[in-house]
This record gives C-alpha cells, sequence and structure tokens, in this order.
C-alpha cells in the first residue's frame, strides 16, 4: 500500500526534516507541504491524501481548526497531529477535532512511520488507555451530559454497548476478549460494528464518543 502524506508545519527545518525521512521509505510518498492551516485544508482539499501530518500550533488557522475542517472538507484523508507535549489541552481538542491519534515531535522515525501506516489503514495511532488519560485530565471541557441521553446508543446491541464501556476505559482487544469471555476476532468485529453505526471514524473517537455521551464516568 503506497501512503500518500501531506505535511503541514510552520517549522521549515521540522518540515523538511520529515519530508526526508517519509521520502527514504518505500511506501511513503509526501504530496505536498504546507507552512500554515489554511493552507493544509486547502491542500488537503485538493490532493486528498491518505494522512496528513499536522503540527497543531500554527499561526493563522491552527492544527486544531485545520483538523476540524479538513476531516470534513477531505473526507477519507486522516489526520495525524504533532504536538510538544502528549497530555495537553492541544491534543486533547486535536482529538475532539477529529484527528485520529498523535505523536511528539521528537518521536523516532520508526514510530513515525508506524503511526503514518496504523492511520492510513484506519487504525487509530493512540491507544484507548491514552486517549482515557487524555480525556480525564481535561474532562472538565467537556460538555455535560445526562448519561444514555444520546439516542445514537440505542443502536447498539447489549453486546456492543459493552464492547463499547470496555474500550472507553482503557482495555485492550485481548483485554475485553478475556473480560467478556470472547476471542479476540469476534471483539474486533464488534468494534467495527460500533463504529459503523455510530459513524466514528476509529477507536479514539469511540472513546471520545463514550465521555461526551456520559457512558462512562469522570474522574
Amino acid at each position: 500500500m503506497n501512503v500518500r502524506v501531506l505535511v503541514a508545519d510552520d517549522e521549515e527545518l521540522l518540515r523538511v526534516a520529515f519530508t526526508m525521512i517519509l521520502r527514504a521509505e518505500p511506501g511513503m510518498d509526501v504530496v505536498g507541504e504546507a507552512a500554515d492551516g489554511e493552507t493544509a485544508v486547502r491542500l488537503a482539499r485538493r490532493l486528498r491524501p491518505d494522512v496528513v501530518l499536522m503540527d497543531v500550533r500554527m499561526p493563522g488557522t491552527d492544527g486544531i481548526e485545520a483538523t476540524r475542517r479538513t476531516v470534513r472538507e477531505a473526507p477519507g484523508t486522516r489526520v495525524l497531529v504533532l504536538t510538544t507535549f502528549d497530555l495537553d489541552a492541544y491534543a486533547f481538542e486535536a482529538l475532539r477535532a477529529g484527528a485520529s491519534g498523535f505523536l511528539l515531535k521528537n518521536t523516532r522515525p520508526e514510530e513515525l512511520l508506524t503511526a503514518i501506516r496504523d492511520v492510513a489503514r484506519g487504525d487509530a495511532a493512540l491507544s484507548p488507555r491514552v486517549t482515557r488519560r487524555l480525556l480525564q485530565r481535561f474532562t472538565h471541557q467537556l460538555p455535560v451530559t445526562t448519561p444514555g441521553a444520546d439516542e445514537r446508543l440505542h443502536r447498539l446491541t447489549p453486546r456492543e454497548h459493552e464492547i463499547l464501556t470496555a474500550l472507553a476505559r482503557g482495555l485492550t482487544n485481548g483485554e475485553i476478549a478475556t473480560a467478556l469471555d470472547l476471542a479476540e476476532p469476534t471483539v474486533k468485529r464488534h468494534i467495527g460494528h460500533v463504529l459503523t453505526k455510530l459513524h466514528l471514524r476509529d477507536r479514539v473517537q469511540a472513546v471520545i464518543f463514550a465521555y461526551e455521551t456520559g457512558l462512562v464516568g469522570r474522574t
């Protein structure tokens, strides 16, 4: 699978470094570069890359708003955001805006390449545990919702409801399988059904949904 990537960062040295790493890797194709969020959105809309590597802190249209617009205006394109600190408000807002994960700017090249491939094939480049820690830290910024009030939850079967709850609590597929006495492929299939029924892109968005709807309690 050839992965088409758009690199968006206002720091030219970082942009060049990421581009060099990606172009040196077989199966990676850098289709464009952007120095600000507005350009990133415009290029994403025109080029339709598989993944946008998006800095969250850029002048003008920042990476958070650019992420929100990209997932809306370029369907099928996924966003992997770059941040300086793993548990900061920028990373939190980027995930809420629709990013499929985030990476620290000092991440190792092999981790960067793996994350891009994961996101390109529809997975999340962030574990449910990290997502949950992030949400717990910034949970006061989420809207107040009566638990179970969101009508979308009624689309799920009782088993899918259990799967979503376990996923939101930070369990891996293997741990969910053990807890519910299911085979891992069955758990993965159920997660796919949950994402489809709730129109969510990936596991990260599922965890956020569970918190926003009050399915999982806040701390």
